[in-house]
């Protein structure tokens, strides 16, 4: 493990994230924190709106602000920036360790199949276990016991974490990273009902992930009924999210946690499925759409448009429809009183002579 400067000054900072400083350049930070905890020897920033009354009392010895924002009552130094969001991600880089890569070569307790193939490069950790015939690339890395199965491929500069199930004949690409517990490669889920139970259908496809991807801890992405399920270039997956057979994400679309998608569903370039989606079977998310955390898509979603609620409807929709829910108890008040007042007069009307 690198470890990073341990101090900078302000000076330093706020050439390394491109921002205007306004207060003592030669005051020295050691680390970062949140507007509401950090110290006076560290850095912290404000962009999102609800932590604002925060900034009058932090202790921070320097924010990371907008370039229009006041300085009211903060007492620290400012780093005024276009995002701030952005900004401090580079402060983090700038304070965050970076973990050097193992040293080239195969553990002596891996266990490595004659017939595969593993670059001089790449690094084959603590039990491992490489299968017949797969290949591992220039520069790949395989933490503590990682299994990649026969025919398989880890593509140049794949990072895989510890415990990860790589099945047989998967294929990733340049430049993929996958975390801890996650399995490429399982059966798809495949049943056809018989009046003595039900008989399982062959998976013989494979799973394909293309370079730049990201795949979060304990995911599961299952192989194909045939051909491939495929997650595409720059594509990132949250932990515990699960791709069915045949399944298709696009070019960089998100998946946060939690995110279920079934069988022959295709997921658009640069779509985002917020935490806990769930996709019904050969739906379509389209480019650039966006669903909201907990919608169930039984259908397809146009390409752009923001969707939610279950069943996923347009988002405007599913929030005029939580308005009126919310107001169901008022209206069938209302609704009972008009009763009552119809009942009334129809009881006048029948005694009117």
């Amino acid at each position: 493990m690198s470890l990073p400067p341990t101090s900078l000054p302000l000076s330093r900072l706020a050439e390394l994230i491109g921002a205007e400083l306004e207060g003592d350049g030669a005051l020295v930070v050691e680390g970062l924190s949140t507007l509401s905890e950090a110290g006076p020897r560290e850095v912290t920033f404000l962009a999102n709106e609800r932590y604002r009354p925060q900034l009058a009392t932090t202790r921070a010895a320097a924010v990371v602000v907008r370039r229009d924002e006041p300085r009211g009552a903060c007492g620290a130094a400012l780093l005024r920036v276009a995002d701030p969001n952005r900004a401090f991600t580079q402060v983090i880089k700038a304070f965050a360790p970076t973990f050097d890569r193992p040293a080239p070569g195969v553990h002596a307790s891996a266990t490595v199949h004659p017939t595969a193939e593993v670059h001089a490069t790449a690094s084959v950790g603590p039990q491992c276990v490489v299968e017949a015939q797969a290949r591992i690339g220039a520069g790949a890395v395989l933490r503590a016991q990682v299994f990649v199965g026969a025919h398989a491929v880890v593509g140049n500069d794949c990072f895989v974490q510890p415990l990860v199930t790589i099945y047989e004949r998967v294929v990733l690409g340049a430049r993929v990273v996958v975390h801890a517990g996650t399995v490429l490669g399982a059966e798809g889920f495949g049943w056809e009902p018989t009046r003595a139970g039900w008989d399982k259908i062959p998976q013989c496809g494979t799973v394909i992930v293309e370079e730049d991807v990201e795949i979060g801890a304990n995911c599961a992405v299952d192989r194909a009924r045939f051909g491939a399920t495929r997650i595409c270039k720059g594509a990132k997956l949250d932990n515990l999210v699960h791709v069915a057979h045949n399944v298709v994400v696009g070019p960089n679309a998100l998946l946060v946690a939690q995110v279920g998608i079934a069988g022959s569903s295709k997921i658009g370039e640069r779509a985002i499925l917020a935490g806990q989606v769930g996709v019904g079977g050969h739906a379509t998310i389209g480019a650039g759409a966006r669903v909201g955390g907990q919608a169930g898509v039984f259908g397809d979603v146009p390409a752009g448009e923001d969707w939610a609620g279950w069943p996923a409807r347009p988002k405007a929709q599913t929030m005029r429809s939580a308005a009126l829910v919310a107001r169901l108890p008022e209206l069938s008040a209302r609704l009972k009183a008009l009763e009552q007042e119809v009942a009334h007069l129809r009881h006048l009307t029948k005694d009117a002579p």
